[in-house]
């Protein structure tokens, strides 16, 4: 799920000259130094292969934001607690593999790939997990819904005083309308998007993650972000 803060950056005023989502990365700004940045990731993880946990607490501490922002906006609203645990075994995964590391790639690239797995697999496996229970049928539960929805409308239509603001209601819908169309991503493009957008990788790191070549990536973002755009073109005007 994107927060409010991610989704004002995202579509400011809802004009599309202001919509950094949905463009690609200024191609004049500089990627970001970060010879430093491998550099420590590579001494953590000889640290961490002859045993050092304290090194590993830290290449943890550097990496765990990074990788629970991935994952929530891989699953989507409400996945807090499925973005932590994922990520406990992400760097479980590091944890039982640091033996078999070698510095033949960037480290970042390495977590991603862990990261990809996992999240895939928990993407099918909601794919596959029932949508309800035959207990809660057998119990009623459908037509209990329906009760509870009914009386909820009522209350909502003899509430006049409860109407939020225009601009409150726009953001709210906003939100929800983004965090359904980028759900509604295929998991390629979804995370192909993400890692370009938010950890700004570079396409060459992408396709390493995803396991496919640099055109492959380009065209994988072209197709997400024509796809968003037609989903919210509502919001995506001149005023």
């Amino acid at each position: 799920m994107f927060t409010q803060a991610e989704t004002g950056a995202l579509l400011p005023g809802f004009r599309p000259a202001a919509v950094a989502f949905f463009m690609e990365t200024d191609p004049r700004r500089s990627p970001p130094a970060a010879s430093a940045a491998e550099a420590q990731d590579i001494a953590w993880m000889q640290r961490v292969r002859a045993g050092d946990r304290a090194a590993f607490a830290e290449l943890v501490e550097c990496h765990h934001g990074r990788v629970v922002g991935t994952v929530a906006r891989m699953l989507g609203a409400d996945a807090a607690a499925d973005a932590e645990d994922i990520a406990q075994q992400v760097f479980l995964r590091i944890w039982k593999s640091a033996a078999r590391y070698e510095p033949t790639a960037k480290f970042t690239t390495w977590l991603y790939t862990i990261t990809r797995n996992l999240v895939f697999n928990e993407l099918r496996r909601r794919k596959n997990r029932p949508m309800f229970s035959l207990d809660a049928l057998a119990s009623g539960g459908h037509a209990a819904g329906n009760h509870d929805a009914g009386n909820d409308n009522y209350s909502r239509s003899e509430d006049h005083t409860a109407v939020a603001p225009d601009a409150t209601l726009m953001e709210s819908e906003l939100q929800d309308a983004i965090d359904a169309a980028i759900d509604a991503l295929p998991e390629a493009q979804r995370l192909a998007l993400v890692l370009r957008r938010y950890e700004e990788l570079s396409y060459e790191e992408i396709a390493d993650v995803l396991g496919l070549t640099m055109p492959a990536v380009k065209s994988l973002l072209f197709r997400a972000r024509t796809e968003l755009r037609e989903k919210l073109a509502r919001y995506l005007h001149d005023d």
